[in-house]
């Protein structure tokens, strides 16, 4: 029996959960940064839900997570506190850094969410690192990957992966390919169809997973992650996918065809599709994921109150946060 096949229903509504938490969250920042009351950039996961849900769902608080400048969502289903993460990116002291970090920073060690990272590609020797002390550690963690179609040209990736498997480290990559790195397609940036084809250069598998359908993800990363718990090594996983906004709030996104948002949105969304599987397998109703719609855009609603209520960091939390004393 394959791995998403015994997916039970409080599983499966709790997979639904995270997903739509994380498009409410992505939905309600688009809103919200038209406001300008949210410093910084911000970049958006909305469309993307299925990849970090699917991938999370294997993974608990001792697995390490290195994401991107797009990382809210996965957080979200690391289990990193929602109302935190609005304080956070509303620059409060009551978010998850203290409002330090902002949309592009957004960290919680606690639930192995090394954090979301500004540098391209940079999450790969933080991952080799944690998967190294996991292995030394005996812990049976895993470090996962996660890096878009422009890292996978970096420099930086190809020497992590180069390490993970000399190293047989417990380390899957998952190059999330959007389609475009900011405003350049793939398809002119990639000198590979698949970014999963240059496994093999690194001695690893390399998969290709349909980053619409959540229940391809999930069975794709199931296998991936216990492989490396089990001491196989490293995998690349590559989520086929596109996102719904811009590179960055702001974006114009001149360079997508009139109507290709619009198109993705009726015809592939990944809610749309886990909804209609659910309810045709009889393994969830329409009114269960009803249910959950509403709780959580309550919960959306009260994060963005406290976010605006909550205080912004003063002068003398300045210097704090700044070093670390080990025992």
């Amino acid at each position: 029996m394959s791995v998403s096949a015994q997916l039970g229903k409080d599983e499966l509504l709790e997979a639904y959960r995270m997903m739509r938490t994380i498009r409410e969250f992505e939905e309600r920042l688009h809103v919200e940064f038209a406001t300008g009351e949210i410093p910084g950039f911000v970049h958006l996961y909305a469309g993307e839900e299925a990849s970090a849900v699917g991938t999370m769902l294997h993974l608990n608080d001792a697995d390490y997570v290195a994401t991107t400048h797009r990382g809210h969502g996965h957080c979200i289903a690391k289990g990193v506190d929602v109302r935190g993460m609005m304080a956070e990116i509303y620059g409060r002291k009551t978010g998850v850094c203290h409002g330090k970090g902002g949309s592009m920073h957004i960290a919680d060690l606690s639930k192995g969410m090394l954090g979301a990272n500004g540098i391209v590609g940079a999450g790969g020797p933080l991952v080799c690192g944690a998967a190294l002390a996991a292995k030394l550690k005996k812990t049976g963690g895993v470090g996962v990957c996660f890096f878009g179609d422009g890292a996978s040209n970096q420099g930086v990736i190809f020497e992590s992966m180069n390490l993970a498997s000399v190293w047989r480290l417990p380390v899957i990559f998952v190059a999330e390919n959007n389609g475009y790195a900011e405003a350049t397609s793939s398809t002119y940036s990639v000198a590979t169809d698949n970014i999963a084809d240059r496994a093999s250069g690194f001695g690893m598998p390399g998969v290709i997973v349909d980053g619409f359908d959540f229940f391809a993800v999930h069975e794709a990363l199931g296998e991936a992650i216990e492989r490396a718990r089990g001491g196989g090594g490293p995998t690349l996983v590559e989520v086929k996918f596109s996102r719904y906004f811009g590179h960055f709030e702001g974006d114009a996104q001149t360079y997508r065809a009139p109507g290709e948002v619009q198109k993705l949105r009726d015809e592939k969304d990944c809610l749309k599709r886990f909804e209609e599987r659910v309810v045709r397998a009889e393994m969830a109703t329409s009114d269960d994921l009803r249910g959950i719609d509403a709780k959580v855009k309550t919960l959306i609603d009260d994060a963005v109150s406290e976010a605006k209520a909550a205080p912004m960091p003063g002068a003398e939390d300045l210097l704090t946060d700044v070093y670390v004393s080990y025992p």
